[in-house]
């Protein structure tokens, strides 16, 4: 058993894509490892003609991964954009495992990320030993992606500088990748493309040029339509953790996972799901990925210091540290919450009390 604590998308789900490649009988693009209907198959789930059962990694609205994988074929790249916890980056990891059989080219975008990290570096002890060589050059994921005809992946786009973001206009345009210092150039072979993603909390921060927007086909990622749906990505992700992390409790009961989720899309829309009662809204997010992360925690605390079964009280403590960022803020909304919504509400004594403990 690997004692990995989390593995690629491509080992984690190696027997899926193993068994997708054995059923294939749609045309494979060039350098691809299935077809793009293949492709969605493997990131909505179903059933394979043997009888293999696919499990979903999206789930959403069907159209937007055709559209985002119908992109990739093209010599458009994608970008995934939404508001955080909405699955861009787990979208894109499983996108390139399928078409590469790689996830992991990928640039981390930050305010410090330079053009030598999209581009290419230097050795600097080779390069001031023997001058400008291809063994002094240090090739980035997306030139690595280049060589070898598979997707390259850039995280928070938006949050590298415009200057550095137009490096890729060249890459996108041309597919080239010009090295002057060796008086050479880099050309993209069949099957590279790029999937970008970006957060929508950090527009203005540093927006993409139109010529760049121009060389992207954008697909949003909205946030579940559901409860339903929002409780059914919960559950199966926090069974994924569990089965990784081997946490010494039970299952998380369906109508805990519920509550969590119920109380973040409430206070996400600022009403509650009767739309009876308006509520104020909290500074953060409170996504999906964020209910998830209250739920593993909650499992932790019952796991390591109960009696191995979730309560409420194993709960309350993360919902607070998602809720409350801003102490001052957002303690009043949450407080407010409690005393209109969770007082009344039949069932939820044992959250109100939680809460009242630990505030």
């Amino acid at each position: 058993m690997s004692t990995l604590l989390r593995q690629h998308a491509e080992q984690q789900f190696a027997e899926e894509l193993h068994e997708l490649k054995k059923n294939e009988t749609n045309p494979v693009p060039e350098n691809w490892e299935m077809s793009p209907q293949s492709v969605v198959t493997y990131l909505m789930g179903g059933k394979l003609k043997n009888g293999f059962e696919v499990s979903p990694k999206y789930i959403g609205n069907r159209r937007l991964m055709e559209i985002a994988v119908a992109t990739l074929v093209t010599d458009r790249a994608l970008l995934l954009y939404g508001l955080p916890g909405t699955a861009k980056s787990w979208v894109s990891e499983h996108i390139a495992a399928a078409i590469s059989g790689n996830s992991t080219l990928i640039v981390q975008g930050t305010a410090g990320t330079g053009e030598e990290a999209i581009r290419y570096g230097w050795n600097y002890a080779r390069l001031l030993a023997e001058g400008p060589s291809e063994g002094a050059l240090v090739q980035t994921p997306i030139m690595k992606a280049m060589q070898e005809g598979k997707i390259g992946r850039i995280e928070e786009l938006t949050r590298i500088g415009s200057d550095v973001q137009d490096t890729l206009i060249t890459i996108l345009s041309e597919k080239t990748l010009p090295v002057p210092e060796l008086n050479k150039e880099v050309q993209a072979i069949r099957g590279f493309n790029i999937i970008a993603t970006a957060n929508n909390r950090d527009k203005g921060v540093n927006d993409l040029s139109s010529a760049l927007k121009r060389r992207f086909n954008t697909v949003i990622l909205p946030l579940p339509d559901s409860i339903d749906e929002e409780i059914d990505i919960v559950r199966r992700r926090v069974e994924s953790f569990e089965k990784v992390m081997q946490l010494p409790a039970e299952k998380p009961a369906l109508e805990e996972i519920r509550r969590v989720v119920t109380i973040f899309r409430e206070l996400r829309q600022g009403a509650t799901n009767d739309g009876k009662t308006k509520l104020k809204a909290p500074s953060g997010t409170l996504s999906t990925a964020e209910a998830i992360s209250v739920v593993n925690n909650g499992l932790a605390m019952a796991g390591y210091f109960g009696d191995g079964q979730i309560h409420a009280e194993d709960l309350v403590s993360g919902i607070l540290g998602a809720v409350v960022k801003d102490p001052v803020q957002d303690k009043v909304v949450w407080q407010e919450y409690m005393e209109t919504v969770v007082k009344n509400r039949d069932g939820w004594k044992d959250i109100y009390r939680a809460s009242r403990d630990m505030i």
